[in-house]
């Protein structure tokens, strides 16, 4: 299939502060991620838009990618049910510190009701603190990559929480014609 990659970038932080969330909903960081939980994540979200690269990976891949420094993980709950989630990726370059934008997104059942931005938001707000939690110094750049298998909101919920496009690359990919679901991408049998 023919997949469109976006990459954004934003090299200040947001003048905005955060909204706050509504009643009933809450972000909390997970302080121990367990590899199983980042994969159930993975799935949750990931499940409805293609999300499949990370299927197969081993335990230890994923032990691997959350020993990252200063790897954290906000998870987004609704009625004490994770309702979606941002994975911030550190990395230490020349021009300073970068934090990717992993993974990002909602819930099947928590889109339409106005989370997206407010995590986003709130996202943003600690990849650019990122530096408070840990030994890192402070970031320099925050960015992320979405494409035309994520949800459709993806590309214009970055811009309109001020990320700025830097590159577009189209390539062919494979893997399925339709999304798995959540079911089947967080460890659910297909039948």
């Amino acid at each position: 299939m023919r997949v469109v990659t976006t990459t954004l970038e934003m090299r200040e932080p947001p003048e905005r502060a955060a909204r706050p969330l509504p009643d009933g909903v809450r972000l909390e960081r997970v302080l121990q991620i367990s590899p199983e939980y980042a994969r159930f994540l993975y799935g949750l979200v990931g499940g409805p838009w293609h999300w499949t690269e990370r299927l197969g990976w081993s335990r230890q891949q994923w032990l691997d990618e959350l020993a990252n420094e200063g790897e954290e993980l906000w998870v987004l709950y609704r009625g004490g049910a994770p309702a979606g989630y941002v994975q911030l990726h550190p990395t230490r370059r020349e021009s300073g510190l970068e934090v990717e934008i992993r993974y990002f997104g909602l819930a099947e059942d928590a889109i339409g009701h106005g989370y997206g931005g407010l995590l986003l938001e709130h996202g943003l707000r600690h990849a650019w603190t990122v530096h408070e939690r840990s030994d890192l110094p402070r970031p320099t750049r925050v960015w992320v990559h979405t494409c035309t298998l994520d949800g459709p909101a993806a590309l214009a919920n970055y811009q309109a929480r001020g990320m700025v496009v830097t590159t577009v690359e189209e390539d062919e990919q494979d893997g399925p014609d339709q999304p798995l679901g959540s079911w089947v991408s967080s460890g659910g049998p297909r039948s």
